[in-house]
């Protein structure tokens, strides 16, 4: 099961460099149900993995002039405030045990995936639904009251579930702030590193202990996809991306809510 799982290590980069998200979609089922972590240990290697891999993405980006550096400091400004304050403080608190229905016990560990399933679902939802915003006007004021809270939102999300938020920062850049979807993809990457990289920073000050061989392994596979990922992404029109990351994430989310709701316990 591990060569699966580093095969699809590779598909966590390709998802990142193509459409700007999607990475810690894929991380999180891979180190849970390949690499056989527990779901809330699993949220901390994510960050990790997606962070490098995300920071590579971001850099590429960058070069090609595909990322806007004002949504990224306006909406990078809370959301790592808030990662850092929801890993601290938050997460330690949370219990093992939430209650149980039907002898079936709703775990720290069920919690997280189910949560995680439905956000996805709610964002691939709105992708598919939503037609793409014209680009920003050269002249509009830029939104920063409605960059912070979505920072707010974002940030929350990474911390509690290890996410990076690629599948909510895309629609709210392009719907909110009226980015190209290519230039959300790259900006997306970036805000993504970040929170990522700083929830990561925010867990080696506590006392979690890593599989470091296993974490760089991953890192590495995934940062290679990301070169492809990039390539493809130049060859695909924005309308097909979009459409085609709203249905990944839906079919993904729908599997996990299915997946830990019904099996038997």
């Amino acid at each position: 099961m591990e060569i699966v799982g580093y095969f699809l290590s590779l598909l966590i980069g390709v998802s990142l460099g193509l459409i700007g998200g999607g990475g810690s979609i894929l991380t999180i089922p891979v180190l849970v149900y390949l690499f056989k972590l527990d779901p809330f240990v699993a949220t901390g290697y994510s960050l990790f993995i997606v962070g490098i891999s995300s920071l590579a993405g971001a850099i590429i980006k960058y070069t090609q002039k595909q990322v806007d550096l004002q949504a990224t400091l306006y909406f990078g400004l809370t959301s790592v405030i808030t990662v850092l304050l929801v890993r601290k403080l938050l997460l330690p608190i949370v219990p093992e045990e939430f209650f149980t229905i039907k002898k079936t016990v709703f775990t720290k560990s069920l919690m997280t995936l189910v949560l995680f399933s439905i956000v996805m679902i709610i964002a691939a939802t709105h992708m598919i639904r939503k037609d793409i915003a014209p680009g920003k006007l050269e002249n509009s004021p830029f939104p920063i009251r409605k960059a912070l809270i979505r920072g707010l939102e974002v940030g929350a999300l990474t911390g509690l579930l290890g996410a990076g938020g690629g599948f909510v920062i895309i629609p709210v850049l392009i719907f909110s702030f009226k980015l190209p979807m290519k230039k959300a993809i790259g900006t997306s990457l970036f805000i993504i590193a970040i929170n990522s990289l700083f929830g990561f920073g925010g867990d080696m000050i506590s006392k979690h202990q890593y599989n470091w061989e296993l974490l760089f392994r991953i890192s590495a596979i995934s940062c290679a996809g990301i070169f492809v990922g990039n390539a493809l992404s130049n060859k695909i029109g924005a309308n097909n991306l979009k459409k085609g990351f709203g249905y990944f994430v839906l079919a993904v989310g729908t599997y996990i809510l299915l997946h830990e709701t019904l099996k038997p316990r």
